[in-house]
C-alpha cells in the first residue's frame, strides 16, 4: 500500500526558510519520479518541483531559484527546501507519486503540510 507523509510545515517569516520533507512507502521508491505540488487557499493545486531519479530535478517558474528539492533513496525521503519565502508561497505542500498497477498509473498524495508564509 503506497503511503506518502508529509511533515515540516509551520508558520515562517517573509524572506526565511523553510524545509519540508516526505517520507515514502509501499513501492519501489528509487525507481519513481517524485514530485512537490502546493495548493493556496481558493487556488487550484500547482506543481512546484519534481526529482528524477538521484539527481535530475526541475522547478516550476514561480520558485527556481529559491527551491530545492532532493531524495534519499536509503531512507525513502523526498526533501524540499525553500528560501527567501513570500507570502504567496502560503500553500498546503503535497508530495506526489505516479505508481505503476497492474498495467495502470495511478496518482497518490501525502495528507499535505501547511506552510504559511507571515510577519
Amino acid at each position: 500500500q503506497v503511503q506518502l507523509v508529509e511533515s515540516g510545515g509551520g508558520l515562517v517569516q517573509p524572506g526565511g526558510s523553510l524545509r519540508v520533507s516526505c517520507a515514502a512507502s509501499g513501492f519501489s521508491f528509487s525507481s519513481y519520479y517524485m514530485s512537490w505540488v502546493r495548493q493556496a487557499p481558493g487556488n487550484e493545486r500547482e506543481w512546484v518541483a519534481q526529482i528524477i531519479g538521484g539527481e535530475s530535478t526541475n522547478y516550476a517558474d514561480a520558485l527556481r531559484g529559491r527551491c530545492t528539492i532532493s531524495r534519499d533513496n536509503a531512507k525513502n525521503t523526498v526533501n524540499l527546501q525553500i528560501d527567501s519565502l513570500k507570502p504567496e508561497d502560503t500553500a498546503v505542500y503535497y508530495c506526489h507519486v505516479v505508481v505503476a498497477e497492474n498495467g495502470h498509473y495511478k496518482h497518490y498524495w501525502g495528507q499535505g503540510t501547511q506552510v504559511t508564509v507571515s510577519s
